[in-house]
């Protein structure tokens, strides 16, 4: 694994966890991690239940004993390690967005497709594909019980740097992340929209706003919270997102994402409503999916609040007890055994670096529709 803070840990506890509660085809081994400060990582090496570390990730492509790498790094680092391990002969997972730039993640999937011919696989961690309750959202939308999709509404809405004196970090540097909301958290429900509709977004018509344009220099930071220093630094990214769009298949969509909305910790919430039912999330209830069936008696008609803790619903059954509710850390131990399902099948993971691609093309298509007064941005479908 490459980089081992907030991401690094989240996808730490999927490698654990992951074959102690599936049963799986092969068997992961935490073999080594990298990062930049010799003392740092070998302290999260210990911490997080890897046997090794570095402080240069490349030597990890020269190691038999290494058959994947796992990107946890920023955005701008993520296309020159994912092709070099995929050349490397090496699996690979990479996390969300796939790149900085749709050049990056076009050479990110190219390099997949080559790599693939030889049987080495790789995917991109869009972690929230693998909640149950979406999971079972995609389940009924594929069976037809919402009917043709019309609507799709989207949001992902967090408060960590609503405070105008809240510390500068790498994700507020447009160098280092690429875009701000629209690809830090917008990128979610971009995928998830797709991913539950099985359509692609065809064109946007988006708005961008930074709100605080300067901050204080992180003196230290830790995940998504740091401690401020005595110098101020300027802010380079959006700090919110909004935008509409069309989808393949002719429905409307409507999407936003932000990082100042005061009390929403991390509500991702999507409804999509269809010919024949609706269908509603909302991730601070990650455990609940609200299904509308409108060919119920009026009489009695109304959204069912659909626990998911079933044993019969996706991923529930190697859990606990039915009514036992999962948590923010089970979706990447889910990430873990489809990926390694995956690979011990020999067949590409799910999502692709193409599909990656598609999503970081509709996040430029917001950008550049952003920069010339919100007009009507077209995007490329093909080629994933």
């Amino acid at each position: 694994m490459v980089g081992y803070a907030f991401m690094g840990a989240a996808h730490s506890q999927g490698w654990r966890v992951a074959p102690r509660f599936f049963d799986l085809p092969l068997d992961p081994r935490m073999v080594a991690v990298a990062g930049r400060t010799a003392s740092g990582v070998r302290e999260a090496a210990a911490r997080l239940g890897w046997q090794d570390s570095t402080t240069d990730w490349r030597t990890l492509l020269t190691r038999d004993d290494v058959d994947l790498v796992d990107v946890c790094t920023p955005g701008n680092t993520h296309a020159e390690i994912a092709i070099a391990a995929l050349e490397a002969g090496k699996h690979v997972l990479c996390e969300k967005p796939l790149a900085n730039s749709v050049a990056e993640a076009e050479a990110m999937a190219a390099a997949a497709k080559r790599a693939a011919a030889s049987g080495v696989h790789a995917m991109v961690g869009f972690t929230y594909r693998r909640v149950p309750a979406i999971a079972l959202a995609r389940q009924l939308v594929a069976e037809g019980r919402i009917g043709t999709v019309r609507h799709v509404r989207a949001q992902y809405l967090q408060d960590w740097i609503a405070d105008a004196d809240a510390p500068l970090s790498w994700r507020l540097d447009k160098a280092q992340a690429g875009s701000g909301a629209l690809g830090d958290i917008g990128a979610h429900v971009v995928d998830l929209a797709q991913h539950l509709t099985g359509e692609l977004i065809t064109g946007v018509s988006g708005m961008l706003e930074t709100f605080v344009d300067e901050r204080p220099v992180a003196a230290a930071s830790s995940g998504l919270h740091a401690t401020a220093g005595t110098e101020r630094g300027p802010v380079t990214v959006d700090d919110a997102a909004i935008f509409t769009a069309r989808l393949s298949g002719g429905g409307l969509a409507s999407f936003e994402a932000t990082r100042f909305a005061w009390g929403r910790k991390n509500a991702l919430r999507i409804e999509i409503n269809g010919s024949l039912g609706s269908l509603a999330f909302d991730f601070e209830d990650m455990n609940v999916l609200h299904f509308y069936d409108a060919r119920d008696d009026a009489r009695v008609a109304g959204f069912r609040r659909i626990i998911v803790t079933e044993p019969g619903h996706p991923y529930v059954g190697a859990w606990w007890p039915a009514g036992h509710g999962l948590g923010y850390e089970h979706g990447f131990v889910h990430q873990v055994v489809d990926l390694v399902r995956a690979l011990g099948e020999n067949r590409a993971p799910e999502p692709t670096f193409a599909d990656g691609l598609q999503v970081q093309r509709v996040l430029a298509a917001v950008e550049d529709s952003a920069a010339h007064s919100s007009t009507w941005t077209p995007i490329q479908t093909g080629g994933r």
